[in-house]
């Protein structure tokens, strides 16, 4: 057998094979390196350039928002009534914190909290955790020194109130945004525009400033300056709740108002709430229920049927009505009075406030002209004061009325209104029978304190003729407070005029039981030439229900108070009013009631009637007695001494 022999030759050629297959391979492989090399290259380079640029950016630049101090909401006399205030927020990354432990330790030490509390947040599988939000710079300046590893914290602003008009101010939320009230419907003005700071790290860690980034500086918010002041709304605000609790109403609201131009002064609700403690707010509390909340009037709705009869039927005060001894038949339906008022004159018929007098002149009237005026007078529609929710509560077109309407309506019923609806219609009477807009925005400024917009008195209509408001005023609504249902409601030294209003609520799909009534006072001072119109409404009063009883009363103490610690109210007041000015040329006064009223609102009020104060007690407290009995005349310059005691605050 012959055998293959292997020669030099063959072998020789059998490894220039294999070297050569192995370098092609290896220059495959290595084109193929170069290649994703290059492909590498192109896509960091070229294809994906904004996303290495990005992700190297984030590497080592940081942007900072530096946040816009928010705007300030004043009172008429630019004292804040919601403000910024700088506050620190500690945050964490759990991945970059060294030592756990110590850090929950050490911020456990200084607010308070549990150890576990903050270990909990530290061992959180996230990148980013709050560890405490809105801290004062005092509390947090230890810890903002320490620099711990992973923990950073950031500047925000912390909302300050100083707890007048809850209400109406509204409320922010953790991040320093409206959510309510005015903070909410004045959010673009007050929260300004956030800044931007770039800055990058150095090789050793240390931040600047990006020297070729555009760094936007924060821009801070507008200031909102009300018409209210913050003094009266405490008053207001004092007196409704304590109304609240006397006669264990389910609530109560207040305004006052300017009458020549529409200036809300001050506006209230019970029960309210504690801006600046937020812990059980219920969405009942939060409603500005003077703007929202509807209801029949009643009584004080008879200036829709007095202006009527007055202007359109030409009766006066002396006009004869028949009380038809105190209850009527109309269309099947009994109206009653709560006397058996027999035949009398159409003045002591609103001072007596009568029903059954208000229904037959309501129908002497007619529908048609009934209608138009309570819709002059800003009845089914809103008043344009511009606040979040405000109705415009309920009068039916004439077309859906029924029989019993426009008699039902002659005395408050059928018809549903928001306390500053019939404000404004005593405003209007109060002011010529000009129907003025209620407004409570007084003006916007700038950071730099320039107005950016103004707001002015806006005549609405001409809702009556002067000279039929002049009379109305006069005979009418002065008669109430003189000698009718409204005597209660008198200012020391002022003249009001006004009317009450004591309306059964319907419950349960009828008017039935004492518990569920409205009582209410609604009236203008001085009456021969009105400055201020305010409204008192206690709902569901309990221990008593006549509005003469208990509504009238805190109209009178409000007033009176509000007149006490108001110099501008004082100025406005002694100007116009005849009963100051003949106050200044005789040399005897009448020594107002004191008792009640704060130092300072008493020395006032004796101040306004030539009179001298000399306290002793507790300073600052209220008047428990006085030297000379209200209604007493003196002297002029003859000093009142009274005691003083602290005020005891209601829980």
């Amino acid at each position: 057998m012959n055998q293959a022999r292997t020669t030099p030759e063959n072998h020789r050629g059998t490894s220039d094979h294999e070297f050569s297959l192995r370098l092609g391979i290896m220059v495959a492989l290595m084109l193929l390196f170069c290649l994703a090399i290059v492909s590498k290259l192109l896509g960091i380079q070229v294809f994906d350039v904004k996303k290495y640029r990005a992700k190297a950016s984030r590497q080592y630049e940081t942007i900072v928002t530096e946040k816009a101090r928010r705007g300030r909401i004043l009172d008429r006399y630019g004292r804040p009534l919601a403000e910024s205030v700088e506050s620190i927020s500690f945050y964490a990354d759990p991945e970059q914190v060294n030592d756990a432990g110590a850090t929950a330790k050490l911020f456990a030490n200084t607010f308070g909290k549990s150890r576990d509390y903050y270990l909990d947040l530290l061992r959180k599988n996230k990148r980013f955790v709050w560890l405490e939000r809105n801290v004062p710079v005092s509390q947090a300046a230890k810890l903002m020194s320490l620099k711990i590893k992973g923990v950073g914290f950031r500047r925000e602003q912390h909302r300050y109130y100083l707890n007048v008009a809850a209400q109406l101010i509204g409320l922010t939320d953790r991040d320093n945004k409206g959510i309510s009230g005015l903070e909410k419907s004045f959010e673009s003005q007050l929260s300004g525009r956030d800044g931007v700071r770039i800055f990058q790290r150095s090789a050793t860690g240390e931040r600047y400033p990006a020297p070729d980034a555009d760094q936007v500086q924060p821009l801070a918010g507008n200031d909102v300056t009300l018409t209210i002041d913050a003094d009266v709304q405490g008053i207001l605000e004092e007196e409704i709740a304590q109304a609240v609790k006397e006669f264990k109403a389910s609530g109560a609201m207040g305004i006052i108002m300017d009458v020549r131009t529409g200036e809300i002064i001050a506006m209230a609700n019970y029960p309210t709430f504690d801006l600046n403690r937020r812990s059980g707010l219920t969405a009942d509390q939060m409603r500005n229920r003077a703007v929202t909340d509807m209801f029949e009037p009643g009584s004080t709705f008879k200036i829709v049927m007095a202006s009527a009869a007055t202007e359109a039927l030409g009766w006066r005060a002396e006009t004869p009505v028949d009380g038809h001894g105190g209850s009527i038949t109309i269309y099947g339906k009994q109206v009653r009075d709560h006397e058996p008022f027999g035949a009398m004159n159409f003045q002591k018929a609103i001072t007596e406030s009568s029903n059954v007098v208000a229904a037959s002149t309501a129908m002497r009237v007619g529908a048609t002209t009934f209608y138009r005026y309570a819709h002059a007078l800003g009845f089914g529609q809103k008043t344009g004061v511009g606040l979040i929710g405000e109705s415009g509560g309920f009068l039916k077109p004439v077309s859906r009325w029924g029989k019993m309407t426009l008699p039902w309506m002659g005395y408050g019923y059928q018809v549903m209104a928001t306390p500053l609806q019939v404000l404004q219609a005593y405003a209007t009477l109060a002011n010529d029978g000009v129907r003025m807009r209620p407004f409570i925005i007084k003006r916007v400024s700038g950071p730099d304190g320039k107005t950016i917009e103004e707001t002015r008195p806006l005549k609405v209509v001409q809702a009556l003729k002067p000279e039929t408001a002049h009379y109305m005023a006069r005979e009418y609504f002065r008669a109430v407070v003189e000698k009718g249902t409204g005597m209660s409601a008198k200012i020391e030294g002022i003249p009001v005029a006004g009317k009450t209003g004591t309306a059964q609520k319907l419950h349960n799909g009828s008017y039935q039981g004492w518990r569920y009534y409205v009582a209410s006072f609604v009236g203008f001072f001085p009456y021969d030439n009105p400055q201020y119109a305010a409204i008192i409404v206690v709902d569901e009063p309990q221990t008593a229900y006549y509005a003469s009883a208990v509504a009238a009363p805190v109209f009178s103490r409000v007033c009176g108070r509000a007149v006490a610690c108001s110099l501008e109210m004082q100025k406005r007041l002694s100007m116009k009013s005849p009963e100051k000015e003949l106050l200044d040329r005789v040399s005897t006064v009448v020594v107002p009631e004191l008792k009640g009223l704060r130092e300072s609102e008493a020395a006032k009020l004796l101040e306004w009637n030539g009179l001298k104060l000399e306290p002793s007690g507790s300073s600052g407290g209220s008047v428990t007695s006085q030297s000379i009995a209200p209604g007493t005349k003196v002297q002029k310059e003859t000093t009142v001494r009274v005691r003083l005691a602290k005020r005891v605050q209601n829980k």
